[in-house]
């Protein structure tokens, strides 16, 4: 199989439209290309349904890392919680197939590597970790979305203590900290105590908090980069070359993005 590019997508959101307008752009071709996503693959779009059989079509050509709204339908399929209405997921919900969608999702972990020097997760990387720590959480949890004891992890992801990283958390503390920290996360306070009320631009918050790319990072490599999503307010702009925001708010009207590899090159889609 040839060599292609690989194309990094931000927020899909279950925007079908805006995600076929994007690769077209790109001239992506599954044939020799790979596309990878920075999670919330579903939800608030016009179609996850037809968004979800897309991606799944391309078999290893697409990977992900799972957002906090993949992770909130696990929970709807599996009866734990509700949907919410302005998600817009009936016509996903209805299809018989499912289940086979959720056990899809359950293949993706939190982080992701895509080369030597980009490491994809939704939120950001927790700026007391390095991507190795990362990828090694990612792990912890992806053994239990990856098992037949899933529902007890969707059953107690759903707070959002411990705000403080201990590597001797153990349990559900534990998994439920790095699942905020790598879905939910925007800020982060002074002394490093994960914040997930406020959800702003950066100086709408209070002095304290700061986002999580602004505090330093001894672990990250300056080979590194960090590729992420979740932070439509953002528009993308981190002011940082090591981090790249890819959430430019397409569900909101604004654009959708996408990165490659290979390039550099940024990539953008109206949504009007």
């Amino acid at each position: 199989m040839a060599s292609g590019q690989t194309i990094i997508v931000g927020d899909i959101r279950g925007c079908y439209t805006g995600l076929r307008k994007l690769l077209d752009k790109c001239q992506f071709d599954p044939a020799s290309d790979r596309l990878l996503a920075v999670g919330d693959l579903v939800a608030r779009g016009e179609d996850s349904l037809a968004t979800v059989d897309y991606l799944m079509s391309l078999g290893s050509r697409f990977d992900s890392v799972l957002g906090n709204h993949d992770l909130h339908l696990l929970s709807v399929i599996e009866g734990i919680r509700s949907p919410n209405p302005k998600d817009n997921l009936k016509n996903l919900l209805g299809s018989e197939r499912l289940k086979d969608i959720g056990r899809w999702l359950r293949t993706f972990g939190l982080a992701l590597k895509a080369d030597e020097h980009h490491t994809l997760v939704h939120a950001g990387l927790f700026p007391q970790w390095g991507t190795d720590q990362l990828l090694a959480l990612s792990d912890e949890v992806s053994e239990w979305l990856t098992s037949d004891r899933y529902p007890e992890l969707l059953h107690n992801m759903y707070d959002n203590d411990p705000e403080q990283w201990n590597e001797q958390l153990s349990g559900f503390a534990r998994l439920r900290f790095i699942i905020n920290a790598c879905t939910r996360m925007r800020f982060v306070s002074t002394d490093y105590r994960l914040d997930l009320k406020e959800k702003g631009k950066p100086g709408s918050a209070p002095e304290h908090l700061k986002p999580w790319f602004n505090l330093e990072n001894k672990a990250l490599k300056d080979n590194e980069k960090v590729v992420f999503g979740h932070w439509a307010a953002l528009n993308g702009v981190t002011d940082k070359k090591q981090v790249i925001g890819l959430d430019t708010g397409y569900v909101w009207g604004n654009e959708m993005t996408a990165y490659c590899i290979e390039t550099g090159a940024i990539t953008h889609v109206p949504a009007k």
